[in-house]
């Protein structure tokens, strides 16, 4: 069901496809499906457009899907849509819930509201988010299945409009028969994640993205590993080529209106993570564990594997360790630009010293 070959002669739209996930979709889209086109939109909020690859098969439009002359180009001629658009993350959105709403939320209505006429429509995938719906727990974590309950209590702003996608999805698919399919996100990581891509978004967030990247650089410098949360926090950490092979699984083989975690299924803690990354790069500095962060209510979590098994005939093939050591080698031979994307906010961290 992933032989990307079901993409040859295909108009596909990947929104937020310079991204970190979005440009490594469109790179695995391109190595295998020739010819087609790819139409990329993207803000460039949390991206830097040197990740769109440089082929004579990709349209790029920059903009916010949100705005109207973006979506007034999008006509009944896509076959796949591919919705990754998203305000990265949590903690910005903490910071500034209405940009979140403005990125995150209002982006995808307005998206829906557009294509829900379109007929060539083949299937919509949405990115969704995997804490929007893990049990807020830092007890023994059960693998989050797709049909666990939804709290109202959630962590952030950023959990509120993923989970408030996914209703959307429901709803314009059930309403308007549009052809979406919700893909549940966990912790993804990889070569391509850079630190610092994008626009200062309040918070040092915006340069310390996520925990695999940050980790990664910081040990490949020999500086400590902050480990918040001490031995109890824990997560599900899937490769970036596993994700869009799941995200390709979803378009080709999804049910329409259906929802399918991507997921590694394996419940990894941080403290093991950074003691992984420590020993594959030869950092010997020790780690240090700091207290949780007061906002994060989901300390366990890891993610059911069964349903995307059966029905969309995906698993993960990228153990952990390899997975880092890739993406420590990537990091290795792109610290230059990492490190110039990182410049561009010093002015801003200087607050937070």
């Amino acid at each position: 069901m992933n032989d990307n070959k079901h993409f040859n002669n295909k108009r596909i739209v990947v929104v937020g496809g310079a991204g970190f996930v979005g440009s490594n979709l469109v790179k695995m889209i391109l190595s295998t499906a020739d010819p087609c086109q790819v139409i990329i939109i993207d803000n460039l909020l949390s991206a830097e457009k040197f990740n769109i690859p440089d082929d004579k098969r990709i349209v790029f439009r920059e903009g916010s899907i949100a705005d109207d002359a973006i979506l007034a180009t999008l006509q009944d001629d896509i076959d796949y849509l591919f919705h990754l658009a998203t305000y990265h993350g949590n903690q910005s959105s903490i910071h500034d819930p209405l940009a979140d709403h403005e990125n995150n939320t209002l982006t995808t209505l307005k998206l829906f509201e557009r294509i829900k006429g379109f007929r060539r429509l083949q299937k919509v995938v949405y990115s969704s988010a995997g804490c929007a719906v893990a049990e807020k727990t830092y007890d023994q974590a059960h693998a989050t299945a797709e049909d666990a309950p939804i709290s109202l209590k959630m962590d952030s702003p950023y959990s509120i409009s993923k989970i408030i996608g996914e209703f959307y999805s429901v709803y314009y698919h059930d309403r308007h028969g549009l052809p979406t399919v919700r893909a549940r996100f966990q912790n993804v990581y990889g070569p391509g994640e850079i630190l610092g891509a994008g626009q200062w978004r309040g918070t040092p967030a915006t340069v310390w993205r996520n925990v695999t990247p940050t980790f990664v650089f910081k040990s490949l410098k020999k500086e400590a590993l902050p480990v918040e949360g001490g031995e109890l926090v824990s997560r599900d950490f899937i490769f970036v080529d596993d994700i869009c092979r799941g995200l390709i699984a979803c378009a080709l083989a999804g049910k329409s209106g259906d929802v399918y975690n991507l997921a590694s299924g394996a419940e990894i803690t941080i403290k093991e993570l950074a003691e992984n990354i420590n020993l594959l790069t030869g950092n010997s500095v020790p780690i240090q564990i700091k207290p949780a962060r007061e906002w994060d209510h989901s300390g366990k979590r890891f993610g059911c594997t069964l349903k995307s098994r059966e029905c969309l005939d995906f698993e993960a093939r990228v153990t952990l360790v390899e997975g880092l050591k890739r993406t420590i080698e990537w990091t290795r031979q792109n610290l230059p630009l990492i490190e110039s994307c990182m410049k561009k906010h010093d002015a801003q961290m200087q607050s937070f010293i």
